[in-house]
């Protein structure tokens, strides 16, 4: 199975930008280009951070352009959205009061997760949403794979952290409960390439569609900034491994698909040139 991860796409007013970028510009550009290579996805999820300052506006065209997109696509929210003005236009992502619910594919039973906190870039998962995700965790034999928003270990990025989800070692006691049948956990927020795991079960996040942080440890004040390239994630699920990519959409610079001049031709049995 096949499937894309977006995440932090950021929606604004058309025309505006985010540190000189364009999100719905952007964001149209990561799904022509995903389409090219991967238009067979079973799934697209996009892990939260839809509108950058939650307006109506951006997720009713959200709303109108993924009606139109062939890759069928559940959403999270994130804490740049507002999750009572996400449902008015999203009211079928409800359940409970919060924006989570239930995919089923052909490789696992995918939770969508909802880390919001309101007035808060910091994340929570309050008993509620805790008793939902035991419960659903519970009554399914599973496998299952996990799509949040909050990063659910730390970074040890000391601004990024402090902007996390809060109630993370409450979060990973349930995951490691059932750590058997969870096989992955997809999340963003923080715009970085990242790896790990949660309670034994692995986990990955991506650099979102539009701007880009950096690992700055030195950084002890303010979250980093940079001009890397925007990306998206490509995961393929198998019934013994997940292999995940993070393809980098806004590079643009030369990709020899033969290899450099050094190496026009070598054998890739032996190594020989």
């Amino acid at each position: 199975m096949k499937l894309i991860q977006l995440s932090d796409i950021h929606l604004t007013t058309p025309g505006t930008t985010i540190g000189g970028r364009d999100p719905r510009r952007n964001f149209e550009r990561a799904l022509t280009h995903l389409l090219r290579d991967h238009h067979d996805a079973e799934l697209m999820v996009i892990t939260g951070d839809l509108s950058d300052w939650g307006d109506r506006e951006d997720y009713v065209w959200l709303k109108q352009r993924l009606g139109e997109f062939p890759i069928p696509t559940r959403l999270c929210i994130g804490n740049h959205d507002r999750r009572d003005v996400f449902l008015s236009v999203f009211p079928e992502c409800a359940d409970g009061g919060f924006v989570q619910g239930v995919h089923d594919t052909s490789a696992a039973r995918c939770l969508l997760l909802d880390t919001v906190e309101p007035n808060s870039h910091a994340g929570r998962y309050c008993a509620a949403r805790q008793d939902w995700l035991t419960r659903q965790l519970d009554e399914h034999p599973g496998p299952f794979l996990l799509f949040m928003h909050h990063n659910p270990v730390p970074t040890h990025l000391g601004p990024m952290d402090q902007i996390r989800l809060l109630d993370d070692a409450a979060f990973r006691k349930i995951v490691g409960a059932h750590r058997d049948r969870i096989r992955h956990i997809f999340f963003g927020h923080c715009h970085l390439p990242l790896s790990g795991s949660a309670a034994g079960v692995p986990t990955s996040s991506l650099r979102g569609t539009n701007h880009a942080s950096f690992p700055l440890f030195s950084e002890t004040a303010m979250l980093s900034a940079s001009d890397l390239p925007e990306s998206y994630g490509v995961a393929f699920i198998g019934d013994d491994y997940v292999t995940v990519h993070m393809v980098e959409f806004g590079y643009d610079g030369p990709i020899r698909v033969e290899g450099s001049p050094d190496y026009h031709a070598w054998d890739r049995e032996t190594m020989v040139r």
